[in-house]
């Protein structure tokens, strides 16, 4: 009887193979935390543009535009002619202060009397958009006096502040200021 006993080879092939599926599967691992990693930032940076816009919208939300500012001899003031920045919300006329600040000191103040432009006749709520209204402001220290530059702030609560540069030419009622 004969008996056939196979020959025991050294295969290298199978161990060439086990050591390539090792390497794909560190390749797979290192691919997946690469891009946990990148999703993270992308995830981050969308947080962080996503505040800025909101920070940026609640900003201009209550911004107010300043058209003109005359002079106002009536109350050796200012007459100043706004309406609220586009895309603004309505703002309590409450929520309003202001703050002018001249050579001789500076003058400020909350609540200041506002008008709607077209009737005249004093706000008591909200100032709406699309509307236009004219705020007096008493000019107490910072009477207009000719040659002087004086800045306005004009303040919204939870909103917007809005800065202007008053240069009085001429002090005479109805003067352009700005």
């Amino acid at each position: 009887m004969k008996t056939n006993t196979p020959e025991i080879r050294d295969d290298k092939v199978a161990a060439i193979g086990i050591g390539a599926m090792i390497v794909f599967i560190a390749l797979i691992l290192v691919a997946a935390v690469a891009a946990a990693v990148i999703i993270q930032t992308a995830e981050k940076l969308q947080q962080n543009a996503q505040a800025t816009g909101d920070d940026t919208a609640d900003e201009m939300a209550g911004k107010i535009m300043i058209n003109n500012v005359f002079i106002n001899q009536g109350q050796n003031g200012y007459d100043i002619f706004l309406r609220l920045a586009p895309g603004s919300e309505p703002s309590p006329r409450a929520a309003i202060s202001y703050q002018l600040f001249c050579d001789a000191g500076y003058q400020d103040g909350a609540n200041p009397v506002v008008n709607e432009h077209s009737t005249g006749a004093p706000i008591a709520g909200d100032m709406q958009p699309n509307t236009g209204y004219q705020m007096a402001l008493p000019g107490g220290t910072c009477t207009p006096v000719a040659g002087e530059a004086m800045t306005l702030y004009i303040h919204v609560a939870s909103g917007g502040s809005t800065y202007e540069t008053l240069t009085i030419d001429s002090d005479a009622a109805g003067t352009m200021v700005v």
